[in-house]
């Protein structure tokens, strides 16, 4: 295998030392989700608002003959609300049972890298960026942020509070959209 970001090693040694990572974009930032977090990518849809909802929630989707809330990734980072339809991810939080939809740009390939060449998270990192961040690998591409899919639930983004109100953070919970 190939080590991404690594032009000095050329395989992983040790299989325990792999990580597969699905990379997706939000603008132009790379962002990377190990693949085993992911159920499905249904790909680029119409979602439905939810109205009075925080505006990290980017509306639900019909999935499998529920109803899927979806998180905005480009509103948690404070980014412009992206003008074309967004690509849905099916993510599972195993600990809390609950299955969302993460709403990217784009979603690219997959990704294998070794553990050992994710480097933490700055300490100059806003509180924010500190809860959703695991930290960044060096790629070829650019700089890729490993995203904990936990971390992302609707659930635990409301109970953490950073992402209820921001003023001039592009994120609030303003029933008036």
């Amino acid at each position: 295998m190939k080590i991404a970001g690594r032009e000095k090693l050329d395989e992983i040694q040790d299989e325990s030392d792999a990580v597969s990572l699905c990379s997706l974009y939000a603008g132009t930032e790379m962002f990377g989700i190990d693949t085993r977090k992911i159920r499905e990518v249904l790909g680029e849809r119409d979602l439905q608002r939810v109205p009075m909802s925080p505006s990290f929630i980017a509306g639900v989707v019909p999935y499998r003959g529920e109803v899927l809330t979806t998180v905005n990734l480009r509103a948690l980072l404070g980014m412009e609300a992206h003008t074309g339809k967004g690509c849905v991810l099916v993510m599972a939080d195993d600990e809390a049972a609950e299955r969302f939809g993460l709403v990217v740009d784009a979603v690219g390939g997959v990704v294998t890298v070794s553990r050992r060449v994710l480097e933490d998270n700055p300490c100059t990192l806003e509180a924010r960026g500190k809860w959703l961040f695991d930290g960044a690998y060096k790629m070829e591409a650019g700089l890729m942020v490993q995203l904990d899919p936990q971390k992302l639930s609707p659930s635990r983004l409301s109970e953490v509070g950073l992402f209820k109100n921001s003023s001039n953070g592009g994120i609030d919970a303003s029933p008036d959209r």
